[in-house]
């Protein structure tokens, strides 16, 4: 009998491939080196991530399809690979000293970050429902334990444990979308929708519609939109720092990733009847966000809201839907990642065991203490608040001249008046570290860790240069989504 070897392009998943790889590798090493050996597990995490990156740069330019096209490599899963794995970098980076002062510094977090990175690459490269599921699951139940890695912490395993139920529940939903729709069009293949819907008339199948709304419910719980937002607060709150500011950047990419390859690709037809939904999404989901940041005394609760607010921006990009909001978004993304991220950072290093600092009055007179860390914050603040020339000022501009652009003024003016009011709660740490004296007398300096420093470093180096250059990057943007046009 002649067998017959499937011939696969593995160029399609090589980033993942290395990944994946990586972390098999760290795997072992955690199982067979002593515990002297195992500290350069996270240098060797690092090592994988960096390299994974210069290949999905070599791949920049190439289309293809793999394993019997539920899988594609184009520009715009690339664009979107890049960002998961800049965020997993600077993690890491963060996450080394932090570690050891908690005493957590076990091989297993590196691990689960990487296979978490892999999962969300997977959502970028997905031209099948079920691969989005798969990478769904894949990084959500890394990113369940990492929540929970302080295990001696009750709040990381109340964190954990609501993080798991509310994920699996909204899972729930995403896979019985899926079902729906293969059961209205045939296929789950996102081309086969996509071409399905084109020559059928089905724009009022209930079964198309309803799981087109719990597709809606599965994406909006990993963004964090209003009303599926309710567990980022405490789940933020409750998770270590560093994890935290991961979960605020990556699985809100890897949610808007596969959200705008199913909606603005495959439900292209039906943009008439989800649209409004969007419309109306995004409003609530600024509004609150902004709202009830304002209110907030710890400072990572307020950068909770404050994620739930920049989702409701990037839903104002997704229902204008043209190649300029579209564009906006992944540029919106890279922008959102560096300036979280740095924000995050600087609440890492303020921090010290036993003596968190997550309380925004902690940050009481920190520039006279501190005055290049509290510039550093100064900067991340000034860009989430959307002030020039940030990359965080020209992410928005883009975001609200497509939205007018597209005809949707009174939405683009709601996102405005939105943006304003989050300058206050954002000027607020900033007013607190320039304009008002320390409550209590510091407790020994900062330490200030090869890893910490490189990745503020870089984090505020693009979050000033995206917003002082934004052409290059808006132009890879721009590429990218035209695979997905």
């Amino acid at each position: 009998m002649k067998v017959v070897i499937p011939a696969i392009n593995w160029n399609v998943i090589g980033p993942e491939l290395i990944l994946s790889l990586t972390a098999m590798v760290l795997l072992l090493l955690t199982v067979l080196v002593k515990k002297e050996g195992k500290s350069v597990i996270p240098y060797l995490s690092l090592a994988g991530v960096v390299v994974s990156l210069i290949l999905c740069f070599s791949l920049w330019g190439q289309s293809q399809y793999a394993f019997n096209r539920m899988v594609v490599l184009d520009n715009y899963s690339l664009f979107l690979k890049a960002i998961f794995l800049v965020t997993a970098g600077l993690t890491i980076l963060m996450s080394i000293r932090f570690l050891k002062v908690e005493g957590f510094e076990h091989g297993e977090y590196y691990i689960l970050l990487l296979f978490a990175t892999v999962g969300m690459m997977f959502m970028a490269s997905a031209a099948d429902l079920i691969i989005v599921f798969l990478g769904l699951e894949t990084f959500s139940l890394a990113i369940y334990v990492l929540a929970g890695f302080f295990r001696t912490n009750p709040k990381s395993n109340e964190s954990s444990l609501k993080y798991f139920l509310l994920g699996a529940f909204s899972a729930g939903f995403l896979l019985y979308g899926i079902a729906l729709i293969y059961g209205a069009t045939g296929t789950t293949n996102l081309k086969g929708i996509h071409d399905f819907l084109r020559r059928a008339d089905l724009f009022t199948d209930p079964l198309l519609l309803i799981g087109m709304g719990l597709l809606i419910v599965g994406f909006g719980f990993k963004v964090a939109s209003v009303p599926f937002h309710m567990w980022t607060p405490d789940v933020y709150e409750g998770a270590p720092t560093a994890v935290t500011a991961f979960m605020a950047v990556g699985p809100k990419a890897a949610g808007f990733a596969a959200f705008l390859r199913v909606f603005l690709y495959s439900l292209s037809s039906l943009q008439t009847d989800w649209v409004w939904i969007l419309w109306v999404l995004a409003v609530l989901t600024m509004t609150l966000g902004n709202l009830v940041a304002i209110a907030q005394k710890n400072i990572k609760r307020m950068l909770a809201y404050s994620s739930i607010a920049h989702a409701g921006y990037i839903l104002v990009a997704m229902v204008a839907g043209s190649e300029l909001s579209t564009a906006s978004i992944l540029y919106y993304l890279l922008a959102y990642a560096f300036m979280n991220l740095g924000a995050f950072a600087v609440v890492i290093l303020y921090g010290r065991k036993g003596e968190e600092n997550i309380l925004v009055s902690d940050y009481s007179g920190m520039a006279s203490r501190h005055p290049l860390l509290a510039a550093v914050m100064a900067v991340f603040m000034f860009s989430l608040a959307g002030i020039p020339p940030t990359a965080g000022f020209v992410g928005k501009f883009y975001i609200f001249s497509a939205a007018v652009k597209a005809g949707y003024v009174g939405l683009a003016i709601i996102g405005v008046l939105n943006s304003a009011l989050s300058v206050y709660f954002y000027l607020r740490v900033t007013v607190m570290m320039y304009m008002r004296s320390p409550d209590k007398e510091p407790a020994g300096g900062l330490d200030f860790s090869p890893g910490m420093v490189i990745a503020l470093l870089i984090a505020v180096f693009f979050t000033l240069q995206m917003g002082i250059f934004p052409a290059h990057y808006l132009n890879l943007a721009r590429q990218s989504i035209l695979s997905l046009m």
